[in-house]
């Protein structure tokens, strides 16, 4: 289950020139193409509309003809690690109280939710903003312990990135990744943007910088190839989807919160209709919000549904893109 990773040296030995070569021959930052009447979509000229849309686009699917040791489902957990970032700190909205809240996913949390999968022995993939990890940066050794799980890099301070310019969005990132890396001892292969979304520079960005696999976007429910402009990346895309997300669900502040109980009903759901069609259920959690002890409990019932339920593979992103890029013939 251990992640296969080039050597901590080896990688910064080669990140210099790797830098040089990007510095010398990267295309432009995309910007935002001028579209006439924008107030006005229904005058867009075919053109327009194809534009927009191409930007980023679903190319080929990628779900295996079968999973490792013949399972029929892929099973995939990850952890949006965000404490303080999604509670001040991303908007310089800073107040105590909201604070102590993020701090709860670091201090309480994240150690309840990573103590649940080494005891069921299932593999994670925990995406952090750059802050989360170098406030408290304990979380990397907790996570690491087992050897089970995977680190990939979600923002620098969980930052707006459809609202930077390119230069500023591609500094921010390549921070986040050698803070991560500093950190951690591991460069992660994994991106997510902050907030799922895609500014009209991050899939070059991502390109650029080299990641394995990209995690933020919504086209499918099975892994399957970006097309950027139409042209094919080579960038695996493992979806996510608000379905399969507890933050919006959970938030006892908003109009849409539903019990623990209910939430793993809808989880349980479509884990089993991915099972039925035999490709994969991509989960979306929070440590500081699925970290409580009453929402624990949605996930500990889940597990043991999909344990019951059998001829799953259950493994990290990382395992899981690399395994599909190898059964495509990609690499």
């Amino acid at each position: 289950m251990t992640p296969t990773r080039s050597s901590r040296s080896a990688t910064r030995t080669a990140l210099p020139v790797l830098a040089l070569a990007l510095a010398s021959c990267q295309a432009p930052m995309a910007q935002a193409p001028s579209v006439p009447n924008p107030e006005e979509p229904w005058n867009w000229s075919e053109e327009v509309v194809r534009s927009e849309v191409n930007r980023v686009r679903a190319g080929r699917d990628l779900n295996p003809a079968s999973w490792p040791n013949g399972a029929r489902v892929a099973v995939l957990l990850s952890y949006d690690v965000d404490n303080e970032t999604v509670y001040g700190l991303r908007t310089g909205d800073v107040s105590i109280g909201p604070l102590s809240q993020g701090q709860y996913g670091s201090r309480v949390a994240l150690p309840r939710i990573v103590k649940l999968m080494d005891d069921e022995q299932v593999p994670a993939t925990f995406f952090f903003p750059a802050w989360s990890l170098k406030l408290a940066p304990e979380q990397a050794a907790v996570i690491q312990r087992s050897g089970l799980h995977e680190i990939g890099v979600h923002g620098w301070i969980h930052e707006l990135n459809t609202g930077l310019d390119g230069e500023t969005e591609a500094r921010l990132l390549r921070q986040a990744v050698d803070t991560i890396e500093d950190i951690t001892g591991e460069r992660p292969v994994g991106y997510r943007a902050p907030s799922w979304n895609h500014s009209p520079n991050t899939l070059r960005i991502v390109r650029d910088l080299g990641f394995l696999y990209e995690s933020s976007l919504m086209h499918d429910d099975r892994p399957y190839e970006l097309l950027q402009d139409g042209e094919a990346t080579g960038v695996v895309e493992l979806p996510v989807e608000w379905i399969l997300d507890d933050a919006p669900l959970f938030n006892p502040l908003g109009t849409s919160y539903m019990n623990p109980r209910d939430v793993m009903q809808v989880w349980v759901d479509e884990f089993d209709k991915a099972w039925e069609e035999g490709t994969m259920f991509l989960l979306t959690m929070h440590p500081h919000i699925s970290g409580h002890r009453s929402r624990i409990v949605a996930l500990e019932g889940l597990l043991d549904h999909i344990k019951t339920k059998g001829d799953v593979w259950f493994a990290t992103h990382e395992e899981a893109a690399r395994y599909v890029r190898e059964q495509a013939g990609m690499d």
